[in-house]
């Protein structure tokens, strides 16, 4: 685990019963791809991501209607629901009145008088507000101040816009800084750190399709898990937003902040490989997917080398031509045909999980 000194301390807040900041686990996040108008999808599409994983979700509030729909999506999912507001400030008060725990707003882009709005009524009904400042809309003479949507453009917007909310007597604030430039959002976070004690939003925005997502948040998001910084993340990939959890999750456990679900290690095969590693891999991946368990699942694809180099793995297989060995913790278990090394892995998982209840500190 990342030693306690190196954790940021940051004010604890409370959205929708799950706490933030502090020294509550860092919460993975993500935002529905769907049109929020359409209950029945978006119902869906949050339930697929809380079995994931998913902690908080957020959807898109462009208009009247969809900010109404907030009430029946709310009622029907387990997890607290952000509504994000873009322009129009009185979208932001229908959706709290609808019931969303919590308001993104990107200050750049709403009024000061519809942010007064916005503010009195979180702080009447205890909604947590979102500062989510965006390199793509900061203020205008801010971006000329700074000569362009810098780390340090970033910074000044954030904190003007705390002190707009605090001079209201309004502090259930959780602040996020993001840029497509990976560098820009690490200089920007690292520095604002330093300068307030709410709780921070990781991601890195419009970070692209799987692969690239995948870099620049692995980068982005971990460089400032590692030195302390983040309350709360999110990792951003264009299209279905249900592959955004095993991202988040895989950059906490490769941290070792949070030991949460399958951890799976597989080697990148050589030419002594005789299965089909990559296939085998994908498909445990699809069938441990929502497991909450920490385990460590190893894939090999050489009966040779693959338990020695798996050893810490809790569970694995190491193949060969026709046939493997199935081992934990280092120690081969028995032998097995090469069509069993799916269901033989997964029923030993399940009595993994099942001793896992029964010892939490297993």
């Amino acid at each position: 685990m990342i030693p306690e000194r190196r954790r940021r301390k940051t004010k604890t807040i409370d959205l929708g019963g799950v706490r933030i900041g502090g020294d509550a686990p860092i919460v993975v996040q993500s935002m529905t791809a769907c049109d929020t108008r359409d209950i029945g999808a978006t119902v869906a599409q949050i339930e697929e991501l809380e079995q994931a994983g998913c902690e908080i979700v957020r959807v898109a509030v462009p208009d009247e209607p969809a900010a109404r729909a907030i009430r029946d999506i709310r009622s029907r999912i387990h997890i607290p629901l952000i509504a994000d507001i873009h322009f129009h400030y009185r979208l932001a008060l229908q959706a709290m009145n609808s019931g969303a725990d919590g308001i993104r707003i990107n200050p750049g882009n709403i009024p000061p008088d519809g942010i007064r709005r916005i503010v009195t009524m979180a702080r009447e009904n205890r909604k947590v507000i979102r500062i989510g400042i965006n390199a793509g809309s900061l203020e205008k003479e801010i971006v000329a101040h700074h000569g362009g949507p810098t780390a340090e453009a970033l910074v000044e917007s954030a904190l003007k816009n705390i002190r707009f909310l605090e001079e209201m007597n309004f502090d259930l604030i959780k602040l996020s800084l993001k840029s497509s430039d990976v560098a820009t959002t690490i200089e920007a976070y690292r520095t604002v750190s330093a300068k307030t004690e709410y709780p921070l939003h990781l991601g890195v925005t419009e970070a692209g399709t799987l692969i690239q997502s995948a870099i620049k948040s692995s980068i982005g998001i971990g460089t400032l898990l590692y030195e302390g910084i983040g309350d709360t993340i999110r990792v951003s990939v264009t299209g279905s937003p249900i592959p955004e959890i095993g991202l988040a999750y895989g950059i906490l456990r490769a941290l070792n902040i949070r030991r949460v679900g399958p951890d799976i290690v597989s080697c990148p095969t050589c030419g002594r490989c005789e299965i089909d590693l990559a296939g085998l891999a994908d498909q445990v991946e699809r069938k441990l997917r929502g497991m909450k368990i920490p385990l460590k699942v190893a894939l090999m694809g050489c009966v040779v080398n693959g338990p020695g180099e798996a050893a810490e793995a809790d569970i694995g297989i190491a193949g060969g031509k026709g046939a493997g060995i199935l081992f934990k913790r280092g120690k081969i278990i028995r032998k097995i045909r090469e069509e069993e090394f799916v269901p033989v892995l997964l029923e030993e998982i399940k009595k993994m999980e099942y001793e896992h209840g029964r010892n939490q500190d297993w």
